[in-house]
């Protein structure tokens, strides 16, 4: 499961990098090959969503998701 905060980070990532290219959420949906509702789930931070759908749409600006140290204090 991915934190809030990293939700929230990525939510506003797609959701720039659309608009910059001028992509409706249904223009996105359709070159990323998922879902209106997927691309509305994700803009909107929705926490259960699927590490490979999202690697699916931020292919499309040449990202994606991996592993990003924490920091703990132990």
């Amino acid at each position: 499961m991915h934190s809030t905060k990293q939700m929230s980070s990525i939510a506003a990532f797609v959701k720039t990098k659309r608009n910059e290219l001028k992509l409706t959420q249904e223009d996105l949906s359709q070159k990323a090959g998922v879902g209106i509702r997927f691309i509305r789930e994700l803009e909107s931070s929705k926490e259960t969503l699927k590490m490979d759908k999202i690697n699916q749409v931020l292919r499309l600006f040449g990202h994606e998701l991996g592993p990003v140290p924490i920091s703990r204090d132990i």
